[in-house]
């Protein structure tokens, strides 16, 4: 009798785990907590490509990813963006790196025609292959960084080549604050003198646009490499 109860008990929480672990779906408690999805799992509904008013033919949905395809047309590639702008957030997103690939994601993007890419004003969390992509040797490059700001061999610990990851971007009143798989990997207030140091010792120092906009869109990073993107979800705050 304990056999049969424990075995019961076993295909219960066996059940609970796996519609726990469903991608791209919210639980009723995220719902009510006001956590949105931004992808469906099934379409881009919601996202273009930067500068044009769909996505183009490299983002595709593939066994509920969202997947780049680097060997798509020149001109059916690009980063993808949200169609809304978002503030002060809490950002969940699993992404999924190719050997030796690099991607991002990146925040606060302003979309003006005078405006080329979307990393010439967005902030980007860090996508890569800390194994085996070129960007392996620099510290504030490795997955789960502040690209090029902050970041550190000790906080980056990204799963396998192939395996999901999930990241976590929390931008509140100005105060960014990011994880990769639990483990808190950057936090720096803009306008703050820590931030100000940072973009003087980084590339973006100079550039006109770059973190300047409050309010903007998000995107998923063409950096010509494989990489998938599921289970994104947002939650204003």
């Amino acid at each position: 009798m304990k056999t049969i109860s424990l075995s019961i008990c076993a295909c219960f929480l066996l059940v609970g785990v796996t519609f726990a672990q469903k991608p791209n779906a919210l639980s009723n408690k995220e719902k009510k907590d006001g956590w949105v999805l931004l992808f469906d799992g099934k379409s881009t509904k919601g996202w273009h490509t930067f500068q044009k008013d769909k996505a183009a033919a490299a983002w595709a949905v593939q066994d509920g990813a969202l997947v780049f395809n680097p060997a798509a047309d020149k001109t059916e590639r690009g980063d993808l963006v949200t169609d809304q702008e978002y503030e002060n957030y809490d950002l969940i997103i699993e992404w999924k790196i190719s050997d030796g690939g690099n991607s991002g994601v990146i925040f606060g993007i302003n979309e003006d025609p005078k405006y080329h890419a979307t990393y010439e004003t967005g902030i980007e969390m860090q996508v890569l292959d800390n194994i085996n992509a070129g960007d392996r040797f620099i510290p504030d490059h490795l997955a789960g960084s502040l690209y090029d700001l902050i970041g550190g061999p000790e906080v980056s610990k990204p799963k396998a080549v192939g395996e999901w990851n999930e990241a976590r971007i929390l931008n509140k009143d100005g105060q960014i604050t990011l994880w990769l798989n639990g483990v808190q990997t950057a936090t720096v207030a803009k306008g703050s003198e820590e931030w100000k140091k940072l973009i003087a010792e980084s590339k973006f120092n100079g550039w006109e646009g770059f973190a300047k906009y409050s309010k903007g869109k998000i995107a998923l990073q063409d950096h010509g490499n494989i990489v998938s993107f599921r289970n994104i979800k947002i939650k204003q705050l």
